[in-house]
C-alpha cells in the first residue's frame, strides 16, 4: 500500500465522504454528516488518504482553543491495514506544523465500538477522560 495524504481546498461532501464518512453507524460521527449532500461545504479542514487514486480514509483537523481537534475515518475495506495510523501520524505533523500543542479527540458514548477505538487512541498515547474525551500532548515540536 502506497499512501498519499492530499489536501482538499475547498473541503465538500462528495460520493466518497459519504461512502466512508457518512455510512457509519449512528453515534459514530456529528448525525450532520447523515443530511449533507454533494457538494455541500464541510467545516474544518480536510484530507483524504489514497492507496493508487482510490480513497480509503479521511483526516480532519479543527483549532479550538489552540488545541488540535481531529478525527478520522478509514474505509471498511482496509481496516486493521495502516490507513488510520497513517491519518493520524500526518494529523499530528499538521497539528505541529500549526505549532499546536495537544490532539483532542472524543468517542461518542454511542459509539457502537467505543472500547475498541479508545484503547486504539491510548495506544498512540490519548489518555481519557470519562466522558469519552482523549487528549494527548505533542511537546515541543
Amino acid at each position: 500500500m502506497a499512501l498519499e495524504w492530499i489536501l482538499e481546498q475547498p473541503a465538500v461532501w462528495d460520493a466518497d465522504k459519504a461512502r466512508i464518512v457518512g455510512a457509519e453507524d449512528a453515534g459514530v460521527f456529528d448525525r450532520r454528516f447523515k443530511s449533507c449532500r454533494r457538494g455541500d461545504l464541510v467545516p474544518g479542514t480536510w484530507w483524504r488518504a489514497a492507496d493508487g487514486g482510490q480513497i480509503v480514509g479521511y483526516g480532519w483537523l479543527d483549532v479550538v482553543w489552540g488545541d488540535a481537534e481531529i478525527s478520522l475515518a478509514t474505509a471498511p475495506e482496509v481496516r486493521g491495514r495502516g490507513v488510520g495510523s497513517f491519518i493520524m501520524q500526518n494529523l499530528e505533523r499538521e497539528a505541529r506544523q500549526r505549532d499546536l500543542r495537544y490532539l483532542y479527540n472524543s468517542v461518542r458514548p454511542t459509539h457502537p465500538e467505543r472500547e475498541r477505538v479508545t484503547a486504539w487512541l491510548k495506544k498512540r498515547g490519548f489518555q481519557g477522560g470519562e466522558d469519552g474525551s482523549l487528549l494527548r500532548s505533542l511537546g515541543r515540536a
